[in-house]
């Protein structure tokens, strides 16, 4: 059965902190990310979203930074705060 608080990066809503849990990216982008700290276990906060939802503003690891649908649709967490 699947967890209720796993959802993807992009269906979270703005003040979401969410723990990551995996990312099903491959090649130089998962490189990027993970270097940018998108890794298992770190909290990620939903700063914003643009009006047309693509790209949406996330904070992880004192930096913020803009993922494209695409990206945030592949990285996977538990929700653990719904401010």
């Amino acid at each position: 059965m699947d967890n209720p608080n796993i959802i993807k990066l992009v269906n979270g809503e703005k003040g979401n902190l969410i723990k990551i849990t995996s990312l099903n990216l491959d090649g130089v982008m998962r490189r990027r990310l993970l270097d940018l700290g998108f890794v298992a276990g770190a909290l990620v906060e939903v700063m914003r979203k643009s009006p047309l939802g693509d790209p949406i503003a996330f904070r992880v690891s004192q930096t913020t930074i803009a993922l494209r649908r695409e990206e945030s649709s592949r990285i996977e967490g538990e929700l653990v705060s719904n401010e």
